[in-house]
Parts: C-alpha cells; structure tokens; sequence
C-alpha cells in the first residue's frame, strides 16, 4: 500500500513557511507606526489614513540585481533597494510613504533567506518612517530555479508637498544633482553579460581598480532621497523631482519639465563613481547608450528657483549626500540635452 502524498512530497514546506513567520512578526513589529491598527498574521494590514489627504500608491521591484544576490548568496541588501527605489518614486508626486508590502516568490523556501530579505526590507521602512504593513511569501515549487526567487514591493504614501507636482516651471530654474551610491537598481543585465561574461569575473573577484569585491560593489543599496530632500521641502524650496531609474537621465527628467521648455544637462558637472568608468572603459559602450541605461552617478534631480540653488545645496550636502548644479531649463520642446555626449 503506498503511502499517502504529503505537501512536503509535492515540494512544499509547511512547517519552513511557520518557521519564517515566526522570525518574520518580530522584524515586521518593530516597523509599527501609531496609526497601525491590525496585528502581523492578519489577512489584511489596517492603517489609518488622514481624513481630506491624497495619497499616492507605486510599485516595484528588483530585476536582475536579484541575481547577484543569488550568485553572491547574500540577501540582505535587495529589500533596502525595493524600499527606496519605492520610495523614492512615490516623493517625486510629494508623497511621505506610509506604509509597505512586499511580495516574495520561491520554488523552495529557504527560512534564512527570506528572514535576510526582509531584514533588509525592514530596517529600510523603519529609516523611512514606514509601516512594514504586510506582505506574502509564496512558494511555488518547479517554477522558480533552485535557490532563486522573485521580490516586489508595494508602497503607499500621503502627499505632504503637493505643490511640488503643480507648480509652475520656469526658463533658469537650476538642475541639482544629487549623487547615486552605485549603479541602484537598473542596468543590472547589462552589468552581468559584462562583469560575468565578456570580463568573465567571478562575484568574489576584486572589482577592477578597487579593494572592494564584484558583489559588493554591485549590491550597494539604492539610495533613498526623503531625508536628504525633506528639509528643502518643507521649506518650499523644491519645484520638481526626478528619480533617475531606467532611462537614465533622458527618460526620466522629461517626465517632470513640461512640453515648453528643454533641460540641458552639463555631464561634466560631476565626478562619475569609479564603477561608471569601469563600465565605460570595458564595455566600449557608446557615451549615450550608457545614459540612456544608467543613472551614471545622479539618482535623483531637483529642480529649483536660482535663488534656492545655495540652501538646497547646503542641506543635501549635510544630510551626507554629495549634491551639484547640472543643468537648467532653457525654453524649448520637452527634451532633454546632454551637454557632452
């Protein structure tokens, strides 16, 4: 007589899963805001929001960057870059976030794992001021390769600068830049056929021209701008934001500047992080490609009056972040030029 097929023989382990939500409630617990409401292991995540407030929702995910993660087997990183790239977007509308899920996807769950992920995804929304509201973690055997998996994150944040998306641009409104902590979340198929195949570097190998190893170079979290940013804000001093994710300078900044004015972006304004000049010089790649796929060394614009330009500099640079003029708006139709390229 054979015996009877368990979920376990079907690839699925239950009492993993149990063991990661215990060591989950802890980590998601300590993200608790006041006006939090429900409990961690409810079917759904109660927030009280502000009566006559907007709020703003995005989500996100990692791509291919999860890949390094794997190759390095080091987890604990990819849930600070879904957390601020998240956030990220949602301050460009004017928005704090408020609260948080994630969503993370596996053939076989692996309870160290998943706990280094959320880690990462918990210690973010605590610096963010969020509410690690809830979340899912699937597993799907035969879907996913074996110790791989997929994560995504969900945001949602209250407008708190709402003239930040309304307000008028202007001919002479300055470009700041301000400085990316890597290569962030985009480019990352680029990054590996070229570290990984064309230079054959392996993730422990030195980077080239640093002491520093592959994977620590390449999972270098993305930055998040709200503390270096809200104080400008609050004071007024803001009138557009950009996020430069995919797209690069061009296929973002576009976004923000209307259709009757060009920003022109002086590319030699800025120092590159060495990492851009790795990829530059190995992949003989074309100086607009690279634009057009990386942030190369700016991961977010703000746009200001000419008078604002010294405040928000000096604040930026005090919240640790190096900060720079690039640019300006010129009258024109909407484009973006590259001064340099």
């Amino acid at each position: 007589m054979k015996d009877g097929l368990t979920y376990r023989d079907a690839g699925v382990d239950l009492e993993a899963a149990r063991t990661t939500k215990a060591r989950l409630s802890e980590l998601v617990r300590r993200t608790r805001t006041d006006a939090v409401s429900s409990d961690f292991g409810s079917f759904g995540g109660r927030f009280r929001a502000t009566p006559g407030r907007e709020l703003v929702a995005s989500a996100d995910g990692v791509g291919t960057k999860l890949k390094i993660a794997f190759m390095a087997d080091r987890h604990d990183t990819v849930g600070a870059d879904l957390v601020n790239h998240c956030v990220n977007d949602i301050l460009v509308e004017g928005a704090r976030p408020l609260v948080f899920l994630d969503y993370v996807a596996c053939g076989v769950l692996d309870p160290d794992t998943v706990t280094s992920v959320v880690t990462g995804l918990a210690e973010a929304c605590r610096e963010n001021g969020c509410a690690l509201l809830g979340g899912e973690t699937a597993e799907m055997p035969d879907f996913y390769a074996e110790g791989e998996y997929d994560l995504a994150g969900f945001i949602v944040g209250e407008v708190a600068w709402p003239e930040l998306t309304r307000r008028e641009l202007s001919a002479g409104d300055r470009l700041i830049g301000l400085a990316s902590s890597g290569v962030h979340t985009n480019g990352y198929s680029f990054v590996r056929a070229l570290f990984f195949g064309r230079l054959g570097l392996g993730v422990h190998d030195p980077f080239p021209g640093s002491e520093a190893s592959v994977s620590e170079v390449l999972l270098r979290p993305h930055r998040s701008y709200l503390p270096i940013l809200a104080p400008s804000l609050d004071a007024g001093r803001i009138r557009a934001l950009a996020h430069i994710t995919g797209g690069g300078i061009p296929g973002n900044l576009d976004r923000v500047i209307g259709g009757d004015l060009d920003a022109v972006v002086r590319t030699d304004a800025w120092r590159r992080p060495h990492e851009f000049e790795v990829i530059a010089r190995e992949s003989l790649a074309d100086e607009a490609e690279l634009f057009r796929i990386f942030n190369m060394g700016v991961g977010m614009i703000a746009i200001v009056g000419a008078g604002d330009v010294g405040p928000v500099l000096d604040q930026a640079r005090a919240s640790g972040c190096d900060a720079f003029v690039c640019g300006e708006l010129v009258e024109g139709t909407g484009r973006v030029r590259l001064e340099g390229v």
